[in-house]
């Protein structure tokens, strides 16, 4: 069969799960990464026979994506502020949304550096894929950063991705929400954090690809306790963030002004920002001088 018609055939069987414009993504993302042609050459050479050993990983990759796992997952990879990022179920998905967390930052340590030289020690909690704390590096180099987790296999793919990446981090396994291993870590300026913050009751709403393949860990809260991770945040900033320090979280949208109240009874001030799609999802506290 040519590429043409390969494609075709993916795109009618992919429609089944996916709408007609998620469709046509996946389909030449997945071309892509399989023949290494762009959009344009596919279809320049569409009438060439598609080979056998492109064609079957073809059919491998419409099975899995049938059964609704990320396209992110199928093909181990993801795009996130600018870079390839490699993936896999042990990990969340980067999303859009935290990639404005990230600009965030990066345009406010921009504005410390135009009149003060020093490093910015920064802090990610929960790192997941390392997307945060790699793409933080990558454009910030007077920085020195560390970034934790309490998941071993999490930890091995954002050193995969720090190594890939060419970025210097520091990633010590820690359990965050245990205090008594804070004392393995130092004193910052930046702590950043997008922790679990999604209600284990929502769980029946959210779309099959998140339940069924996103790791659990990073996702969800105990129904009665959704702020646990930000109050953990307030705590360890009065002992480790630095004075006029900050910290840049990532919230639920229903749920920000309470996680703003949160770092407000730990007597910081902050400010709501809105995402893309004008729902206010993230938070910065700022550690006033005592």
């Amino acid at each position: 069969m040519t590429t043409t018609q390969v494609y075709i055939d993916f795109v009618k069987k992919l429609k089944t799960v996916y709408d007609e414009r998620e469709t046509e993504n996946i389909a030449d993302w997945v071309f892509e990464n399989i023949t290494g042609l762009k959009k344009w050459e596919r279809r320049e050479n569409g009438t060439n026979e598609l080979p056998e050993i492109h064609f079957n990983k073809i059919e491998k990759y419409l099975g899995e994506l049938l059964q609704n796992k990320p396209v992110q997952y199928v093909l181990n990879e993801c795009w996130f502020y600018k870079r390839k990022f490699y993936v896999n179920e042990n990990v969340l998905i980067p999303r859009p949304e935290t990639e404005e967390l990230v600009e965030w930052i990066i345009k406010d340590i921009r504005e410390i550096n135009a009149r003060d030289s020093k490093p910015t020690n920064i802090i990610d909690v929960g790192t997941g894929s390392g997307c945060i704390p790699i793409s933080l590096k990558k454009e910030l180099s007077k920085t020195n950063i560390t970034a934790i987790d309490i998941s071993e296999k999490a930890l091995s793919v954002a050193k995969k991705n720090a190594k890939n990446l060419k970025a210097e981090i520091k990633f010590p396994q820690i359990d965050f929400l245990n205090k008594n291993e804070w004392n393995q870590l130092g004193q910052y300026d930046i702590i950043v954090s997008n922790p679990p913050y999604i209600p284990i009751k929502e769980k029946d709403i959210l779309k099959r690809n998140v339940v069924d393949f996103e790791p659990g860990i990073a996702l969800f809260v105990e129904n009665n306790d959704p702020y646990i991770f930000y109050e953990k945040i307030g705590k360890f900033a009065k002992i480790h963030l630095n004075e006029n320090g900050k910290i840049y979280v990532e919230v639920h949208e229903e749920h920000a002004n309470n996680v703003k109240a949160v770092f407000e009874k730990a007597g910081m001030a902050t400010i709501l920002k809105k995402d893309i799609y004008g729902k206010e999802r993230m938070v910065k506290a700022i550690k006033s001088v005592c």
